[in-house]
């Protein structure tokens, strides 16, 4: 039946298409068998009328599986039943949609056993008779991205996961591409579909005692073409050829010529095969001589070579030309045409003793068996300054006779001279009386054909058919000079077939292939395609000589000698081998196994299983995987599906011990969608059954009396169940009552949901595989207020927003920890004590309900303070931060009281008004007033932690499927695995997250409003400070803090409530964050909060005054021009805006005096601007921050000290650094100053006339390049600095000099350069490079270049010892 290709590129029977009426359905075939395959889609395009047994056939063929090994599922629903393999329905009757639309469907594993391959055992490498029709044509590059080509000149087949595997059907073996070997691959099937060279290579014979066979290239070789003649697969590597070569895995990235590698391995062959027969095998093959010669045209007499040639470089188009060449013909005619040397390029003649008119040009004398043309395609465009590849079109014939280009001379005189073979490198010239046998020594060992004999009556008799070539073998290019590919196309001298041996692919090919190959415009852009009609052609071309007596045939093999049967048998072996560990890979289960060990944590490994072994015996290796032998029992292990991700256990395995694991698993894959858990019970525990469909929820119970919540309890319910069903599931599991039970689902960050609809179902509330769930049941009125208004809510905000922050405190921080951190009240009257016992009369209940109440009116950026209520008071001595309101005084000496367990607070507060306050005064009694263990703090969370005063202090690990743990602290009892935890207020929804190291032009944020008062004032958030356990000890615990801090906070609070524990006023210290790498930026934006910040970062603390409005931190480098290392760090300042810079040098003088021991007088110093290194503009005393100058945060500036008064009065002025270089010596001045009032290169040179005593008209004067101080080699100076360019100006090009700081090197141009001789050159050039490697200068520039390709013979590159 006729097949034509349908609407979608598929191939549909024609009487079928034809029929307009039979609606067709489009199958679209996912094989998820294997990982190879998983990528691949299937395509088939089917009348609605097909069975399903003729879909199985349809797909078995197209996938090159094995009918009836394999299932086909629906893609979208996979949990359904496979399709019926016998079944008679038609495709229109079993649910699938005609009309265009895509069916989906999966390929998969029947009964846990990957598909069977269907063997394809037809084709050898001698098979013709088969219809080239019926083959797989391909010729050209592989289409990319798996697309079904990129031209219309080839046609590219499907392959399948089968075809990986499989040989070719024409019976060949293709090579591997490792990254972009495919220049090596072409050639090396070249040799090997060279009979004369294979043959050659087998007749070898290996000596392992004499040589490494990993570093022997004619052992790899023969190993090599052996796996090729004898292989089942369908390609193989060629890594052990490479690595004989030398290469490393870095060469297969580099792509080379493939006329360059076949001189350099056939250079490393005969280097090879010295002192065997096949010493001279390349030269007998490939080697070829001809004459180079110039002949007198007044005398006749003649100078010439001989020399010898592996191939013949041919042109394409000539220099200069608009024109190709048309054909290989034409090129070879060129190649020998002889040109006349005449006009200035005449020869001297030395008969004539005068220059003459001479012809020169080369003539043929021997042409090798093996025949080998390079056609010239890559070029030079001189008007673009680009490697070009020439796509024109040349011909070639498939036969060459080479007979008229045999000794082509213009003309013969009796003058004449010829002379012997003198040898490639010799010259020489005689008269014809001295002419002898030429080439009679060579022509006996020379499988070439002497073309040049001692008459002419000799070459006339030369019969036709021994100059007569056949092409055998053409390697393409397709791409550009940048880069592109290569492909052979060969053919076989057994059969006469023409294949295309492209990397792993080999295709048979016809005569029509071949001749798309010439290039030019003839068809459609190929692959690569470029400005050109088309990239892709021949390159190389290879022509056998026809002589029946000589032509080879390849070897069968029954014929090989013994070694080479003996490596056949141990190559066989090696195959079989590979191919039966293949065979258990494929047949492997490889899965993630966690288990939670009751010593170690939980672990994760791979569990490697094969699929027929049984659920039990995974077990028992997951057992011992997990080295829980002697910790738990066998018995108490079992293997439970698990979803990592979600921690969702999906089901257990009851009674299916004996079961295989392929069918567990749903067969062998390359991934799997979930994981396996080894759970493990105590000895008298019995385990919970899971069964598939259920989603698994961590409960946990709240207890807002002891404003506790506990560790998660796992319940298993189904998506279907109502709240009231689910509420009684719970009521179950934690013995609180339904009735007055609340849930509240934690769908995700910042989102508490009330589940208060009775007959609502879970998945209705948005309930997934794993879920997150607070329950509370009490008889408290806070049932009767809105959610968000109630305590509940409250205590779940603060336990989603409290963040852990680890603070270093500065070394000077005045006091230690224990007299830092003693309570004391906001204020300074007599009354506050009686004030704060008065307060804490009340119960825990009502102090925490009142702070908890304020909470609930929280703003982030402003808070209503004029509140002076009972209240309010009370807080005082709560863990809540109170800044006094704008209408009360504050005292600005008072420190806050951080309070540390609320059940603690009356005792506390008691003992403060009974005198114990003097418990600060111990020394050794670091936080006196708190008693804290360090099971309170918790290093190994990824959550946030909460003030351990509405905790219970028990500590807690969680486990999976544990329902034991009591309740424990929040600050620990948070889900191990939770991410979604922390929480932002409703009233910090939407506000901008940004970082603290950004940067503004406004400075910073200032502390305080206009009116003078905090802006942090009247904010009620979250605050507790403890000190470092050992646990936490990154840092020293005598000088860091663990703070529990509200992360709505902003910077400004945040200081504040530190003020106790720094010793200083907010304005007198500085906050700088810890990123991962150590580096430390300081956060300077005080109105924003720490939303940024995370559990567990880290914050430095550094005295120093913090910023105001309007003021910047400055960096201040002192630049010495004349030293080794020129910029030096001095001290950390600040500048104000409005602020001059005189008045800035007056602020910066006494700090450089107190910090760095510099005296300076105001007059002798300057700043100027610094970028990077670089010295830029010269501050004025006269100019003014933000009006004059730009300033920024974290600026840095230059300051120099100046030998005599500033002499920079005027912007006008420009100061440049001078630098003399004195040839004669080979050294460099110091640097000078210099200040020039106009931008005049006169003046430039008058200036250094004046301060070098060089005379106007000696002087040169050139630029420094690259970063100050311009360093430069005092080898490369003299010549590589653009040296007195012609300009007038110095604020042009190629100068530029526009700003202060510019480098100008000088010399006196009369002065001649030292000479130096090796030994000083090379000592020089050593002290050079250690000198520019110590600041960081190069030495020289070397731009990149191609990578050389060579063969290393003795396995490797020797290093270069002073490579380093």
């Amino acid at each position: 039946m006729e097949m034509v290709p349908s609407e979608e590129n598929q191939f549909v029977p024609k009487e079928i298409q034809n029929a307009a009426e039979e609606p067709r359905v489009l199958c679209i075939i996912q094989d998820i068998t294997s990982a190879k395959t998983v990528n691949e889609r299937l395509t088939l395009n089917l009348p609605a009328s097909t069975t399903l047994s003729k879909l199985y056939e349809d797909v078995a063929h197209k996938a090159g599986y094995v009918n009836g090994t394999f299932d086909l599922a629906w893609g979208n629903t996979p949990d359904m039943a496979p399709l019926d393999h016998s079944s008679e329905m038609s495709l229109s009757d079993s649910a699938f949609e005609p009309g265009g639309k895509r069916n989906f469907l999966q390929l998969t594993d029947k009964d846990g056993e990957q598909p069977q391959i269907a063997s394809d055992e037809s084709g050898t490498a001698d098979s013709s008779g088969m219809d080239d029709s019926s083959q797989e044509r391909f010729i050209g590059p592989l289409p990319r991205d798996g697309t079904a080509g990129c031209s219309g000149d080839y046609s590219s087949p499907s392959y399948s996961y089968s075809s990986i595997l499989n040989k070719s059907e024409t019976g060949y073996v293709g090579l591997v591409n490792q990254a972009m070997t495919c220049y090596l691959n072409s050639l090396l099937q070249t040799l090997f579909m060279t009979p004369e060279f294979r043959n050659a290579l087998y007749n070898w014979e290996f000596e392992e005692s004499e040589e490494d066979p990993v570093t022997s290239i004619p052992y790899q070789l023969q190993r090599l073409f052996v796996l090729l003649q004898t292989s089942k697969k369908r390609a193989i590597e060629t890594t052990d050829v490479t690595r004989s070569f030398g290469w490393d895995s870095s060469e297969a990235w580099q792509q080379h010529d493939v006329q360059e590698l076949c001189r350099v391995m056939f250079d490393a062959l005969e280097q090879k095969w010295k002192q065997t027969e096949q010493a001279d095998l390349i030269n007998q093959l490939y080697q070829g001589k001809l004459k180079d010669y110039v002949r007198c045209l007044e005398c006749g007499y003649e100078s010439w070579r001989i020399d010898t040639y592996l191939d013949i470089p041919l042109v394409i188009r000539p220099f200069g030309a608009s024109q190709a060449y048309g054909s290989v013909e034409e090129a070879l005619q060129a190649f020998i045409q002889p040109e006349t040397l005449d006009g200035p390029n005449q020869y001297f003649c030395e008969r004539c003793k005068k220059k003459c008119d001479a012809r020169k040009g080369l003539r043929f004398l021997h042409f090798p068996y093996l025949l080998t043309l390079q056609l010239k395609r890559f070029d030079f465009d001189y008007t673009t300054m680009h490697r070009i590849k020439l796509n024109d079109r040349m011909t070639f014939p498939e036969e060459l006779d080479m007979s008229p280009f045999i000794d082509v001379e213009d003309e013969k005189s009796p003058q004449t001279e010829s002379c012997t073979d003198s040898g490639a490198e010799n010259e020489g010239s005689c008269h014809s009386d001295q002419m002898s046998n030429d080439f009679s020594t060579d022509d006996c060992v020379d499988e070439g054909i002497c073309l040049d004999s001692t008459s002419s009556t000799e070459r006339v008799l030369k019969p036709k058919s021994l100059l007569t070539f056949e092409l055998f073998s053409v390697m393409v290019h397709s791409g550009s000079a940048a880069g592109g590919h290569y492909y052979a196309c060969i053919k076989s001298f057994s059969d006469g077939q023409w294949c295309s041996f492209n990397d792993q692919h080999v295709s048979k090919i016809t005569q029509d292939d071949i001749r798309k190959t010439y290039g030019g415009s003839s068809g459609n852009r190929g692959y690569y395609s470029s400005a050109f009609a088309s990239s892709t052609n021949a390159y190389m071309l290879i022509y056998r000589l026809k002589d029946p007596s000589r032509n080879a045939k390849y070897l069968a093999a029954e014929d090989f000698p013994e070694h080479i049967k003996s490596l056949v048998q141990k190559e066989k072996e090696s195959e079989e081998q590979e191919k039966r560990q293949r065979e258990i890979e494929r047949n492997t289960c490889k899965i993630k196994l966690f288990c939670m060990h009751p010593v170690k944590m939980m672990m994760e490994s791979k569990l490697e299983v094969h699929k027929d072994k049984t659920l039990g015996e995974a077990t028992e290796m997951a057992y011992k995987l997990m080295e829980l032998e002697g910790v738990v029992s066998l018995d108490c292990c079992r293997l439970v599906k698990y979803d990592e991700f979600h921690e969702y256990l999906e089901r257990s395995y009851e009674g299916e011990e004996d079961t295989p694991m392929g069918l567990l698993l749903g067969g062998v894959k390359s991934s799997y969608m979930f994981d396996l858990l080894l759970e493990t019970r105590r000895p008298e525990q019995v385990f919970q059954p899971y069964k598939p469909g259920e989603v698994m929820v961590k409960v946990h119970v709240v207890d807002l009396k002891s404003e506790t919540i506990a560790s998660p309890i796992s319940v298993r319910a189904y998506l279907n169940q109502t709240i009231t069903e689910f509420k009684q599931l719970i009521a179950q599991a934690t013995g609180l009552s339904a009735e007055t039970m609340r849930v509240v689902l934690e769908r995700c960050y910042n989102d508490l949901r009330l589940l208060c609809v009775p007959n609502k179902t879970l998945k209705a509330e948005g309930f997934f595989r794993s879920n997150k769930v607070f329950v509370e049941s009490s008889e408290l009125t806070d049932h009767q207020v809105t959610f968000t208004d109630s305590l509940l809510w409250k205590l779940l905000d603060r336990h989603g927003n409290t963040i852990r922050l680890l603070v270093l405190l500065p070394e000077q921080s005045p006091g230690t920890l224990a007299n830092r951190t003693l309570c004391q009240k906001v204020g300074g009257d007599s009354d506050a004590p009686f004030e704060g016992s008065k307060g804490n009369r009340k119960s825990v209940e009502a102090i925490l309900e009142e702070s908890t109440e304020k909470l609930k009116n929280l703003s982030l950026q402003q808070q209503q303070g004029s509140s002076t209520s009972d209240s309010q008071k009370s807080s005082d001595a709560s863990d809540f931060e109170h800044i006094e309101s704008p209408t009360q005084e504050v005292d600005s000496n008072s420190s806050l009281c951080v309070a540390a367990d609320n059940r603690e607070l009356e005792n506390r507060l008691r003992a403060t008004v009974g005198g114990a306050g003097g418990a600060s005064s111990d020394p050794e009694n670091h936080f006196a007033c708190e008693e804290r263990s360090d099971s309170e703090v918790n290093n190994d969370r990824s959550t946030s932690s909460v003030d351990s005063d509405i905790l219970s202090s028990s500590h807690s690990s969680d486990t999976l499927c544990n329902a034991d743990s009591g309740p424990i602290q929040l600050a620990n009892g948070l889900d191990s695995h939770s991410i979604t935890s922390s929480r932002r207020s409703k009233a910090h929804e939407g506000k901008k997250e940004t970082w603290d190291t950004a940067e503004e032009d406004s400075g910073t944020d200032s502390e305080y409003d206009d009116n003078g008062k905090s802006k942090a004032e009247a904010q009620y958030l979250y605050f507790r400070a403890e000190p470092c356990s050992q646990d936490d000890a990154t840092w020293d615990t005598q000088k860091c803090l663990v703070v529990h801090v509200d992360k709505r906070i902003t910077l400004a609070a945040f200081k504040q409530n530190l003020e106790p524990y720094v010793g200083v006023t907010s304005t007198q210290f500085k906050v700088f964050r810890v990123y991962a790498n150590n580096q430390e930026f300081e956060s300077v934006r005080l109105n924003e909060t720490l939303s940024s910040f995370s559990d567990d970062n880290k914050i430095t603390i550094r005295l120093g005054r913090a910023l105001k409005k309007g003021e910047y931190r400055v960096k201040v480098y002192q630049l010495l021009v004349n030293e080794p290392e020129p910029c030096k760090f001095l001290v950390d300042t600040v500048f104000a805006k409005g602020m001059t810079v005189r008045q800035s040098k007056e602020e910066l003088l006494p700090q450089l005096k107190e910090q760095c021991k510099l005296d300076l007088s105001i007059d002798r110093v300057r700043l100027r601007k610094k970028t990077w290194k670089n010295p830029g503009t010269v501050f004025l005393d006269y100019h003014v921050y933000e009006e004059d100058i730009s300033i920024s945060s974290n600026w840095e500036v230059f300051l120099e000290v100046l030998n005599e008064p500033e002499k920079m009065k005027s912007m006008s002025q420009l100061a440049v650094l001078t630098r003399r270089w004195s040839p004669a010596t080979m050294k460099l001045g110091p640097f000078q100053e210099v200040i020039l009032e106009s931008s005049s290169v006169e003046e430039l040179k008058e200036k250094l006339c004046e301060i070098s005593d060089i005379p106007l008209e000696n002087l040169d004067f050139a630029k420094g390049r690259g970063t100050f101080p311009c360093d430069i080699s005092v080898l490369e100076i003299h010549q590589d600095l653009d040296w007195n360019p012609k300009v007038s100006t110095l604020n042009v090009w190629p100068l530029y000099i526009c700003d202060d700081g510019a480098v100008v090197f000088y010399r006196d141009s009369t002065e001649e350069p030292l000479e130096l001789s090796e030994d000083e050159r090379n000592e020089l050039m050593k002290k050079e490079s250690s000198r520019l490697l110590k600041t960081g200068h190069r030495v020289s520039y070397s731009p990149r270049k191609e990578k050389a390709l060579k063969i290393y013979l003795d396995g490797g590159p020797a290093k270069d010892p002073g490579q380093d």
